[in-house]
């Protein structure tokens, strides 16, 4: 056979070769030694952005003040995560007020930890929206991409495609149906649900996951987000019930006995030291649950802690985290058992009495005689007169409205499981602006009495009518700061 018909015939074999591989391919997978990575079952990832879409992540903390040092610290301890897990800066968006690390009551200056014997979390982590820039617009306007809605910031916003999958880590106080923010307004469910639901409808991401943080968070969710449009959502408390702050001055273990502040918080703590000793590329969401809501139990006694919860596409918590957070190199070989290894909490602190602890200590640990020791008692007092006076306002309100014996009846009336807490959110926030009015701001121990509102709501009651008993109960507002509302209205 000459060169040209041998050339030929060579040609002719190879697009055989080509055409047939396939189907070889296909047939041979049984016994077929190698996979390639267009072979991969959907669950199997190589790390790859191309392979799995690019993770995205947007880590909030919803405080301010060195008493909250503890929501702070959890945002910092998750961004080194997803650092470790390999997401690229770009992709991790950190909403904090940034005013612990530096604090002149930080003992250890520039440093920020979240376990007694922890390292730095600090370090490294992207400032891109700071001090008055942590505000619901921005955090929205982030989420669905949107530069222009931006007030501040680094600009960096979550720009996802279809493809992609976004880990939100939201750690603050909270009460029902709404969540903190170091700058006012708070964040209602109504709202956040909207954005979630415009996200979806944008086409912008494969499936969300939120990790939350905050007092009665269930409630964000509970009867208000569908499971039909690609997002699990865990909490750390059911809608009715406090999280808990955790490594506290007290507790075993105990902080450095320089602080005098909570370091973490329980649900926070216990889903961020699983994921930094597991391969999370074989842990499930599901898996990652479980044990977190049994740490969280606290010898499932609830004595001290909290009913851990999960709602919406309950379906994508068979997915393995690394989807969402990566995982760190160092974990590969790491065997994942059920049984939780890591230590029980011996007890916990209630999230609104975590400011009490932090300023307690604050006095009893302030030179006697000092100009430290006078302001930390103003402050011990201010804070106090604030709840008593949050807390008698409402219950007047209440009797004012519906009678002295059906009043606290009605106000502490829950829901039943799976309705959301109020039907009209327009009316919670009026009621809310209008109380604000006539009594002083609600602040973050306020946050409480939202059922209390949405409850007042579902009744009937009218802005007028509201504005009216309002001005009967609070005849004055008192002057301390969380009293004050120099900051603005939360609704």
């Amino acid at each position: 056979m000459g060169r040209p018909a041998a050339t030929a015939a060579a040609g002719a074999f190879l697009l055989l070769l080509l055409l047939l591989l396939p189907f070889l391919l296909a047939e041979s997978r049984s016994f077929f030694p190698i996979r390639l990575p267009s072979d991969r079952e959907d669950h199997e990832f190589n790390g790859d952005d191309d392979t799995v879409g690019t993770r995205w992540a947007v880590l909030i903390a919803g405080s301010s003040g060195y008493g909250n040092y503890r929501h702070q610290a959890d945002v910092c301890h998750a961004y080194q995560i997803m650092k470790k897990g390999g997401l690229k800066d770009e992709n991790i968006i950190v909403f904090m007020y940034d005013d612990i690390a530096y604090n002149e009551e930080n003992p250890r200056r520039g440093i920020i930890i979240n376990h007694p014997q922890g390292e730095d979390v600090y370090a490294g982590v992207p400032k891109d929206y700071v001090g008055e820039d942590v505000n619901v617009n921005n955090f929205f306007a982030v989420l669905l991409g949107n530069k222009t809605a931006l007030t501040g910031g680094s600009g960096k916003v979550v720009d996802s495609g279809p493809d992609d999958h976004i880990f939100i880590f939201y750690s603050d106080h909270g009460g029902p149906g709404v969540l903190g923010m170091p700058t006012y307004p708070y964040l209602y469910a109504d709202d956040l649900i909207a954005v979630l639901k415009k996200k979806h409808a944008a086409g912008t991401y494969k499936s969300m996951v939120f990790y939350l943080e905050a007092c009665e968070s269930g409630s964000i969710f509970e009867g208000l987000l569908p499971a039909d449009i690609n997002i699990y959502a865990t909490t750390a408390s059911n809608a009715v019930e406090s999280s808990w702050g955790t490594y506290c001055p007290g507790e075993y273990p105990s902080p450095p006995p320089e602080y005098y502040t909570c370091l973490g918080d329980l649900y926070s703590v216990a889903w961020m030291e699983d994921s930094d000793i597991h391969n999370l590329r074989t842990e499930t969401l599901k898996q990652q649950y479980q044990l977190v809501k049994a740490r969280a139990a606290v010898h499932n006694t609830y004595s001290f802690g909290s009913h851990v919860m999960q709602y919406g596409d309950l379906d994508l918590n068979a997915e393995q985290l690394f989807l969402y957070i990566g995982s760190n190199p160092a974990n590969d070989n790491a065997t994942f058992i059920d049984d939780n290894a890591l230590p029980s909490f011996s007890r916990a602190v209630n999230q609104r009495d975590a400011d009490l602890l932090y300023f307690w200590h604050k006095y009893r640990e302030s030179p006697e005689g000092s100009s430290k020791k006078l302001e930390a008692q103003k402050q011990l007092l201010e804070v106090m007169s604030h709840r008593l006076h949050v807390d008698n306002s409402m219950e007047l309100i209440g009797k004012l409205l519906f009678g002295s014996e059906e009043g606290p009846k009605v106000l502490s009336t829950v829901r039943p499981t799976g309705q959301p807490l109020v039907d009209d959110w327009d009316c919670l926030k009026s009621l809310v602006r209008t109380f604000e009015t006539h009594c002083g701001s609600l602040a973050q121990y306020g946050m409480k009495h939202m059922r209390s509102l949405a409850n007042i709501c579902n009744a009937g009651i009218k802005k007028e009518t509201m504005a009216e008993v309002s001005a009967q109960a609070c005849f004055r507002v008192p002057s301390n700061p969380w009293s004050s509302l120099h900051g603005g209205f939360s609704a």
